[in-house]
Order: structure tokens, then sequence, then C-alpha cells
């Protein structure tokens, strides 16, 4: 069976490690200086050599070969993820002040550490605080922000920061070439950039990557990393930008059928965009940032195709022009409904108004616009809504009757209720009791005048379609 790549080029000397020269270069200064410390923390992400450098320092400074095979009892690796009780951390602290029995310092690499437990912190502290001459600690942790700050402080910290793609690159190509792995650079420079500065990712890829075929194709690369391709990616942007949310939708639809993770279409959306403001500068793609903040959600949404839906439609109608016979600000707040289902519901500012009229003491169906206006300055989500309910007052009770059941759900759950009453008092000094019912036929909107049958175009229907196929049927209002 052959060896995996990452283990096969693991770094073996400090000049091996890639991409930590700061850290590398101190190490050696002070082993050649003999300003050897009793205790190192290596804190960084993973992947970026903590482990490696752990176990090359603990050669070096007992000046003893550095190879796979090779196994000294002097050198004592832990994992603390699966030994954090205090049991054995008193195991150490009992063994600690035995002799090495060949190498000049006892070494322990406790990997992980970060996963002791509190006790087992609390005995590690003693002996860090009393360690004998002839033992070394090397603490490695990718969460460094989880240890004691007096195990900290009572150690050397070194911070390992991400390999840089640049870097991870070039390594990556000396890697193909010495295991004649045919591959574009194009390839490498995806793996690189999907690894998010983990070398030993990128390396597990190009390990993965290499049974494929003769030839490594970006294509190739993407279709083992579930990525959407890059034309794809560039054409949804394109087709928001220009505001065609049916075209985007669809294109988004096609997508989702090929497999595509949601959460890495909103990634590679949300990085295009990016690299399009740096390159176009200020004057370009200046929606791009109520959708960039969308995107950030996706992938820990309950229902993340569906919140990447709405960000785009959201967006997509916003560039979009009015188009005659269509009550577009009426469609896109429709549309805006559905996120509470995958989001968290926005909260309600409960300030006075600045100005009402409070010499009233009762409540009439003549205040209701005011209600309204309050209401979309506090929680624009529910306005929408509610604007859409025909009120209706008997006694101290306002009735509010909704054509839909996705607007009656949005408006009654009780805060929304409470809001209503709320602003209904401070207009009016009435109290009522906010009551909401399904209408048992379609309602008339006395507001509107009746509309004139419109002729909609092809594109028109299509635009129309394809959010009635994601909202369900939904009230269209004609202007």
């Amino acid at each position: 069976m052959g060896q995996a790549l990452y283990r096969k080029y693991r770094s073996k000397s400090f000049s091996e490690v890639i991409g930590q020269e700061p850290i590398t270069v101190t190490l050696e200064k002070a082993l050649k200086s003999g300003r050897i410390s009793h205790a190192y923390l290596l804190a960084g992400p993973r992947g970026v050599g903590k482990t490696s450098v752990a176990r090359i320092l603990a050669h070096e400074v007992n000046k003893l070969a550095y190879t796979d095979d090779a196994i000294h009892l002097d050198i004592i690796e832990i994992d603390a993820a699966s030994n954090r009780r205090i049991d054995e951390i008193r195991d150490i602290r009992e063994k600690v002040h035995i002799a090495p029995t060949s190498a000049k310092y006892k070494v322990y690499i406790i990997d992980e550490v970060h996963m002791l437990t509190k006790e087992a912190f609390n005995a590690l502290l003693k002996t860090l605080e009393e360690p004998p001459a002839h033992c070394i600690f090397i603490l490695v942790t990718t969460e460094p922000h989880k240890l004691p700050a007096t195990i900290i402080s009572r150690t050397q910290r070194f911070n390992f920061k991400p390999i840089a793609e640049h870097q991870a690159v070039d390594h990556l190509k000396k890697i193909a070439r010495k295991e004649k792995i045919d591959i574009e650079p194009e390839a490498l420079e995806l793996l690189a950039q999907h690894s998010e500065g983990s070398f030993r990712d990128s390396l597990s890829m190009l390990d993965q990557l290499s049974g494929v075929k003769q030839v490594i194709t970006e294509q190739d690369a993407r279709q083992l990393l579930g990525l959407p391709p890059a034309d794809s990616i560039s054409k949804l942007i394109e087709l928001v930008d220009s505001g065609a949310p049916g075209d985007a939708l669809s294109l988004l639809t096609e997508l989702k059928e090929a497999g595509n993770s949601p959460a890495l279409i909103a990634a590679q959306l949300a990085k295009k965009l990016r690299n399009e403001i740096v390159a176009s500068g200020e004057t370009h793609y200046k929606w791009a940032t109520g959708l960039l903040r969308n995107l950030l959600d996706v992938s820990g949404a309950k229902q993340p195709y569906e919140l990447l839906e709405i960000s785009l439609l959201e967006t997509s109608l916003d560039n979009s022009q009015l188009t005659p016979g269509v009550d577009t600000e009426a469609v896109a707040e429709v549309a805006s409904l559905p996120l509470k289902m995958v989001a968290e519901p926005a909260t309600i500012e409960t300030s006075k108004p600045k100005t009402h009229d409070s010499t009233k003491d009762n409540f009439s169906l003549d205040l209701w616009p005011e209600v309204l206006n309050e209401i979309k300055k506090r929680a624009a989500s529910i306005y929408t809504a509610l604007r859409l309910a025909k009120p209706e007052i008997k006694g101290s009770v306002l009735t509010l009757t909704f054509q839909f059941p996705l607007h009656k759900n949005k408006v009654e759950q009780a805060r929304h209720i409470k809001l209503i009453s709320d602003v209904i008092e401070e207009f009016s000094d009435a109290r009522m009791e906010v009551k909401c019912i399904l209408a048992e036929k379609p309602l008339k909107k006395a507001s509107r005048q009746e509309a004139q049958p419109v002729k909609k175009t092809e594109q028109e229907s299509s635009e129309l379609a394809a959010i009635s196929n994601i909202f369900g049927s939904a009230e269209m209002l004609e202007s």
C-alpha cells in the first residue's frame, strides 16, 4: 500500500517547513545558542506544520536523526483529545522525574492540548511550574484561547499562520513533478485556494486527484471539491447585476440539480464579488454589500438553498427597472417574507414615534395609515403583510383579515401582535385587542382602482412564474 503524500512529504527539518520562516529561524538560533525553554506552545490553524515543528524540535534538542521509522523512548507524544482526563496528566507527573533513557532531554509533545479538562490543566500547571531540568514540554493547539492564562504564561508561544497561496502552489508543483503527476497550474491554484492555508489539506487533495487521469484539469479539481463552474458564478453575478431574477433563479436551479452545495455556491459568489469589486473600484456593484452579508449566513441556515434563492431574488429585483403593469415593489416585499424560515427574525424597535396626536382617546380606521407607517419604521418585515390586510373595528377589537395564510401567520406572532397594539395605543391612547383571520373569499382593495388587463411580455411572465414557483401563489397588484 502506497504512503499518503502528506505523510511522505512531512517536514523532517526546519529548512523543509513551508511558510513559517519567522518561527523556524528563531528556534534554530535558540538551539545554536543553547537557549532552550522548558515549555513551548505552538498555536495556529490545522495543517500548517505545528506538529511537524514539534517533532523536529524534539529531535533537534536531543541531536537525534528524524526519520519516519525512528522511535525514541524519550520523545513521548500524547493526543489530548483521547487522553484528556486528570489521570493521564498525573501519570506524566509521576514519570516526569525519571531521567531520560538515552537522550539528553525527555520531551513530551501534547497535541490538541486545549482538549484537557480543567482538573488536568491544574495538574499540568504544577508540573510546568517546577519542571525537572531534563524535561521539555511542547504544547500544540488549534484553539489557544481555550487554554488557561496560567498555562500560556509559562510557555514560549509561537503563532503559526496559514500557508500563503503562492507558497502552497510552488510546493505542490515540486511534489507533483517528483510524483510524475501531470496537473494544470490552474488546478493547483484551485487546490491551494480551497485549502484555506492548510498545506496538508491541499496535499491530500492532490493525492486524491492523482488517480483521476493522465492530465488533471481545473475542471477535475472543481468536481473533486464540489465547486460550481467558474463561468456559472460569473453568469449568476451578471444576471443579478442586470436585474434578471427569473434567469438568475433558473441558473441557480441548474447548479442545485447538478449537486452543487449551496454553501460552496455562496462562498464562490462572495469570493468572485469581492474580486470584481477590487478590480472595478467603488463605482460598480454598489448593491453587493447586502448580498455579501446574506451570503455569510447561507452555510449555517436551516434551509440554505432557500436563503440563497431569496437573497439573489431580492438583489436582482432591486436592480431591475419597474416593469409596466407589475407592482415590483409588492413582489419584492412578498418575496422577503419567507426569510423568517431560514434566518433569525430581526429585532423590533419599540421606541416611541417622534410625532403623533396624543389627544385622541379612541382608535378609528382613519389612524390606520399612520399606524402602518410607524410599524414600517420599526419592523419592516411585517409591514409588507400588514398593509395587505383589511382592518375592521368592533368595540375594542381590531380584526385583520388576510387573503393568504403566509401573511396571517407572519403577523399573528405574539410579539408582532403586541407591537401593533402598542403602536395603536401610542397614537390613540386606546388599548385594542388584535385578531388575525383568513378571508373566506378574495379581498378587494378599496385603496386601489380596478386594474385594466395588461399584456405581459414573455420575460415578465417568466420572472413572475419563477417567483410563484418558489413562494407559491400570491397576490400580484397591478398599477
